[in-house]
């Protein structure tokens, strides 16, 4: 007769747990005990609701992350950074957290002072990765800047063009010091432009916003909420040290095509076309950003090494499923 063992639930936390955070929950509260930072007291119990443990902690102040050490030996850093600089601070005070050395670190959640975490019954656990603490990057594919439309993987250099994608940069470089020097084990995802039901440009198309005409038009990604959840949650336990990862679907589409394609999907007027030198005029200069960058994104280490399938392959593939408008 086989010993019963008590083996204690994986545990996982999201920084950051917003619409793709709570995706991420959804796939892992079956298998973890799944913590999730919050900077907003007023949210815990919409997060207890979906299956997640709140904690309470600000990444703009480094003394209220103190709880989060030793707490989980897998996160998904999720959060962006700050709206300012060229660094990320925010990153550099999560890492901080994350390695302190104190008496709470070596002690089982339930345990803590403070705001009680209640132990769950405990079951066979989830295959996490043993060793070190790994965390999981949400990047962006910003980061690579204007590549004039070529299709680039993982290996091409990074050159940002803008504050936003600058410190997202700042923050790989200050996971791949971590891991170098053994703090940590980090993998990157880097992320492009990320769709669902209820993440469509259709207030854009409302307001007749223009796209460029397809001379001048640019290359865009896609990814969707549930695709982007699943790879997060697969590079919890497979991802590689270091490693970057392209978390972008197939499609190859330029930005005024997307826009059309739901347009047509929904019934509504498509937006019209502008030149790019009309659109430098016009537009506002956070919406001209994006679409002074075009590059298509391979994605043959998410299939190859992850083996990820992605349940929409094609923005089309997700289109489709919207029912007939009337």
């Amino acid at each position: 007769m086989i010993a019963t063992r008590t083996l204690r639930r994986a545990r996982i936390l999201i920084v950051g747990c917003g619409d793709v955070g709570l995706r991420c929950a959804a796939l892992l509260r079956s298998h973890a005990r799944v913590f999730a930072l919050t900077s907003q007291p007023e949210r815990a119990a919409a997060l207890r609701e979906a299956g997640t443990v709140p904690v309470v902690g600000n990444l703009d102040m480094r003394a209220s992350l103190a709880r989060l050490a030793g707490l989980a030996p897998v996160v998904l850093h999720l959060a962006p950074p700050e709206k300012s600089g060229d660094d990320d601070l925010r990153t550099r005070r999560l890492i901080a957290a994350l390695g302190a050395r104190s008496r709470s670190a070596a002690r089982p959640p339930g345990t803590r002072k403070g705001p009680s975490i209640v132990p769950q019954r405990t079951e066979r656990s989830w295959r996490m990765p043993r060793g070190r603490l790994r965390l999981v990057y949400a990047s962006t594919t910003g980061v690579y800047g204007d590549c004039e439309g070529a299709r680039i993987d993982e290996t091409r250099p990074v050159r940002p063009a803008n504050a936003r994608a600058k410190r997202r940069v700042a923050a790989e470089r200050l996971l791949r010091r971590a891991t170098a020097r053994g703090a940590l084990t980090a993998t990157m995802a880097r992320i492009p432009g990320i769709y669902a039901a209820d993440r469509l440009p259709l207030a854009r198309l409302a307001k007749g916003t223009p796209a460029l005409v397809e001379r001048d038009d640019v290359y865009t990604n896609h990814i969707h909420a549930d695709d982007l959840a699943a790879i997060l949650v697969k590079l919890a336990t497979h991802g590689r040290a270091g490693r970057v990862i392209h978390a972008s679907d197939d499609s190859e589409l330029k930005m005024g095509a997307w826009f059309d394609r739901v347009a047509d999907t929904f019934g509504v007027a498509r937006v019209p076309r502008v030149s790019r030198a009309e659109a430098e005029r016009a537009l506002d200069p956070m919406l001209l950003s994006f679409m002074r960058e075009s590059r298509r994104l391979a994605n043959d280490r998410l299939k190859r090494e992850l083996r990820v399938r992605l349940r929409y392959l094609l923005v089309d593939d997700f289109l489709r499923t919207i029912p007939p408008r009337p």
